[in-house]
């Protein structure tokens, strides 16, 4: 049987002379990785619990949120984005990836006003950063689109990072400050309670291979190509 497929490769392959001439086609090698989306969502939740502590009030500062805005709000959550890229997770991968990057950024920020690299000056505006939350808000109204058609679960969440971030411009640029803080804070807050349901339901489904948590159906409103 084997014989019969070289010589039919070797008719079908006229430059080569003899049998002997045939090399096998090299193995694709596929590395596959585990579904990592519940470890980001984690890092989510944790660094939104930590953060709308401060602004509720029932913790002071900011030094101490900053190990949690790199470790879990960044780092956790790039970890978790390379794993869903390399996954082909496109949504995951953008979605989860933009977000490490603004926890390290925000993170950075607190750093800097606090010192810890030097005095930043008489020309230092905190108000810049309100400009980084409305490019954020920009990138998460379209991420909120393509939400709809993933699950309900993560269509909430977008809605409030929307909202959270449009308070969070608002309230640096001293727009109401009061009104906004208070806004940004318990919908901070409320990410972080919505961040721990889908990380533990995405991290159950995935374990038991079917719907332990429901994350809620896409709302089915604009179709994919």
């Amino acid at each position: 049987m084997s014989e019969a497929r070289e010589l039919k490769d070797l008719k079908a392959r006229p430059h080569l002379t003899k049998v002997s001439e045939i090399k096998p086609a090299p193995a694709e090698t596929k590395i596959v990785m585990s579904d990592a989306t519940a470890l980001g969502l984690f890092g989510l939740a944790l660094i939104t619990f930590v953060a709308s502590s401060q602004k509720l009030g029932w913790t002071e500062g900011t030094a101490y949120l900053i190990p949690w805005a790199f470790i879990l709000g960044s780092a956790a959550q790039l970890w978790a984005a390379a794993v869903d890229l390399k996954n082909h997770n496109y949504f995951g991968g953008i979605a989860l990836g933009a977000y490490g990057l603004f926890w390290a950024g925000v993170g950075a920020h607190w750093a800097i006003g606090l010192g810890w690299f030097g005095d930043v000056g008489a020309n230092a505006d905190p108000r810049q950063l309100a400009f980084a939350f409305l490019a954020y808000l920009i990138f998460s109204l379209f991420i909120t689109v393509a939400a709809m058609e993933a699950n309900k679960f993560l269509f909430i969440v977008m809605l409030l990072i929307d909202v959270l971030l449009l308070s969070l411009a608002l309230s640096t640029l001293g727009i109401n400050p009061e009104v906004f803080g208070k806004i940004a804070a318990y919908t901070e807050f409320a990410i972080a309670i919505t961040g721990f349901y889908g990380a533990g339901a995405t991290f159950l489904n995935n374990f038991f291979g079917r719907t332990i948590l429901p994350l809620g159906k896409p709302l089915g409103i604009i179709k994919k190509g």
